[in-house]
């Protein structure tokens, strides 16, 4: 273990997304700041009870999720995490996704600011039945190359 509490700080971050479910949702407060934020392609939330809010719901619509996170790019005051998210989805099916997070933290450690960066559209939107189609021609007209 590191005397450095951000670096610890991180871990913990990390470990527990990574052993995300709804038995350590109550480790949010020794892990984050009252006024940590939280942002993804769908939320924007702010304060421990809305990221907490948010989680739920993730957990409730989501079976076999899990977290991976396979990289870590450290600065002074930013580190971003590269992961992958694994879970069957209520109404969308079986997800796959490698994205990104930059996470911000107090001196002490603690996470004032977590952002997820990765695309919405490829792994929801041109799934869903009313959007997909549309969508697909759209980025089909768009593109260069033909998608796979």
């Amino acid at each position: 273990m590191t005397d450095d509490p951000r670096t610890a700080g991180l871990e913990a971050w990390a470990e527990f997304f990574e052993t995300l479910s709804h038995d350590n949702l109550d480790r949010l407060p020794a892990l984050t700041v009252p006024e940590v934020r939280f942002r993804d392609p769908f939320n924007d939330a702010r304060g421990r009870d809305a990221v907490r809010a948010v989680l739920v719901h993730t957990l409730n619509g989501c079976r076999d999720l899990r977290f991976t996170v396979t990289h870590r790019l450290s600065a002074a005051d930013l580190t971003i995490l590269r992961w992958r998210f694994e879970a069957t989805v209520t109404g969308i099916g079986r997800l796959d996704v490698i994205g990104t997070s930059e996470v911000r933290q107090a001196a002490d450690g603690r996470v004032a600011e977590h952002i997820d960066h990765w695309d919405s559209g490829e792994h929801v939107y041109l799934r869903l039945p009313l959007l997909g189609a549309p969508l697909r021609l759209i980025r089909q007209r768009l593109g260069a190359v033909p998608p796979r």
